[in-house]
């Protein structure tokens, strides 16, 4: 059995900062690859940023490209999401994702950005 569960979504203004966490029930949790997807109103689910296993290796979509970082603590079995000079096209519910390799597998209920303008 997986469980996600993210937190630290909230209201910010335009140029705000927010850190995502996601808190994961999984007992091999080093070994699966996590990440952070995210879905706007009227739009489908994007990927946001990835990060592989040991945290050596990770990728972001160019929108949010030297704005966010996604990180990992094995240790504490959490992967974060900090968001930086946040805009309004940031708002959206932000989903935590883990899988093996490039596959995700499980995901997390979501939780609300809104970033305001």
């Amino acid at each position: 059995q997986v469980q996600l569960v993210e937190s630290g979504g909230g209201l910010v203004q335009a140029g705000g900062s927010l850190r995502l966490s996601c808190a994961a029930s999984i007992r091999t949790f080093s070994l699966y690859g996590m990440g952070w997807f995210r879905q706007a109103p009227g739009k489908e689910r994007e990927f946001v940023a990835g990060i592989n296993w040991s945290g050596g290796s990770t990728s972001y979509a160019e929108s949010v490209k030297g704005r966010f970082t996604i990180s990992r603590d094995n240790a504490k079995k959490t992967v974060y999401l900090q968001m930086n000079s946040l805009k309004p096209e940031d708002t959206a519910v932000y989903y935590c994702a883990a899988g093996r390799g490039e596959t995700y597998t499980y995901w997390g209920q979501g939780t609300q950005v809104t970033v305001s303008s």
